[in-house]
């Protein structure tokens, strides 16, 4: 269950608070904008690189038999980051939305790095999710 407390801010990009139930925890890896063969996706677009990273964690989630809907907790890296920055993370995030027709909104910790493993990565995407 995904909630918004009247005392705290609502955000379009996230909720403040997820209720999780279930006996098993799956914890992904940070993923990043690469294909599956490792392929860059989106240098320098960080909208592209965001949708791709997403786009790993609805695949990684899959392999676990889990969704979205599963994640209790997201923390996002982001390389320079910028409250300028924000659209493009926010037009990654929709696009992928779009694609799975669902909403991928969850608590979220958004943290501004120097850099991440490699030097054309922009963005990597941690998860967390309960599944019964």
């Amino acid at each position: 269950m995904l909630i918004d407390p009247p005392e705290l801010p609502v955000s379009p990009f996230y909720r403040q608070v997820a209720v999780a139930s279930g006996s098993r925890t799956v914890y992904l890896a940070g993923q990043v904008a690469r294909t599956a063969d490792g392929s860059p996706v989106g240098p320098g677009d960080l909208a592209a690189q965001v949708a791709q990273a997403y786009r790993n964690v609805g695949a990684a989630l899959a392999a676990a038999g889990a969704t979205f809907a599963d994640v209790a907790k997201l923390t996002v890296y982001v390389v320079g980051w910028s409250p300028d920055m924000l659209p493009a993370l926010g037009e990654g995030v929709s696009r992928v939305a779009a694609e799975l027709g669902g909403d991928v909104s969850r608590p979220i910790t958004l943290l501004g790095v120097a850099s991440l493993g490699e030097p054309d990565l922009l963005v990597e995407v941690e998860a967390v999710a309960v599944l019964p």
